[in-house]
């Protein structure tokens, strides 16, 4: 049984339906913008972007993150209405020294990831693990929602 999980990038994204409505234009901009390549409406400071893996079990719903140079103090994880939400901070750690020229294609600052979970989750028993450089969340699925074998008599 596939589970459908919608994946946010953009922080403050709406999970009601009439706020997607309501944001329809800010989803149509978007339809013309290619990745890597900035928008006129792009912030100032490029932002940092996790990339993310979602697997789904007969047990649980697992969200994976890519926080490479992330502190696990910078960053916070909350589920509430079925949504994962994973936020906090890549921080720069480098030295400029004045009259230096240098180019950085690595990406710093704040970032939020949300990830809607369509299946009734065990909210008690999510449990996150960081190593090396990944997060692992994972969601038990409650009992209710797992897969039931019914048998058939003869009638």
């Amino acid at each position: 049984m596939n589970t459908v999980l919608t994946a946010r990038r953009y922080p403050a994204y709406p999970v009601s339906s009439l706020a997607s409505l309501l944001n329809l234009s800010r989803d149509f901009d978007r339809l013309f913008e290619s990745p890597g390549t900035p928008s006129a409406k792009a912030d100032p400071e490029p932002s940092f972007s996790p990339l993310a893996e979602l697997r789904d079990s007969k047990e649980a719903v697992a969200v994976s993150l890519e926080l490479p140079g992330v502190n696990r103090k910078d960053v916070s994880i909350t589920y509430l209405d079925g949504v994962l939400t994973v936020a906090g901070e890549r921080r720069q750690e480098s030295e400029v020294r004045e009259g230096e020229t240098f180019r950085t294609e690595r990406r710093y600052g704040r970032f939020e990831r949300s990830v809607e979970i369509s299946t009734p989750v065990d909210a008690d028993k999510v449990a996150a693990v960081f190593k090396d450089g990944v997060l692992t969340v994972t969601l038990p699925k409650r009992a209710d929602a797992q897969p039931k074998k019914i048998d058939i008599s003869a009638g």
